[in-house]
């Protein structure tokens, strides 16, 4: 049996080293609240991003990026207000929500701004 949280934590690694090579800097990695997760908070110069990563065998289920619908959205946006709170940056300063899409073929598709906050 395959756990998937392991599973998982290697994709967002993987995907963390991807954003690095984009020239993101990685802040931090697997933040749990109550009301929800963020995998990567990452800096891009002035913005604060919140990244989700989605990972897809193949597109039999549909792709990696519709899986980020819009009620995994709000639960994104409302553990990033908390993660701001919590760590002291305002809600003024520059952010964004990205998704890294990863298919079983080794395809990584990063979407920069990929929603809006919304709670």
């Amino acid at each position: 049996m395959v756990n998937k949280r392991k599973v998982g934590t290697n994709y967002e690694k993987q995907a963390a080293e991807y954003l690095k090579k984009k020239g993101l800097k990685i802040l931090g990695q697997n933040f749990y609240c109550r009301m929800g997760e963020i995998d990567i908070i990452a800096k891009d110069g002035e913005y604060l991003v919140f990244v989700e990563v989605k990972y897809r065998r193949n597109e039999s289920c549909g792709s990696p990026l519709e899986a980020v619908n819009v009620k995994k959205q709000k639960r994104i946006c409302r553990a990033a207000s908390y993660f701001c709170v919590r760590y002291g940056y305002s809600m003024d300063r520059s952010f964004r929500f990205d998704v890294v899409a990863i298919l079983g073929n080794g395809e990584i598709t990063h979407v920069e701004n990929a929603f809006e906050y919304r709670l």
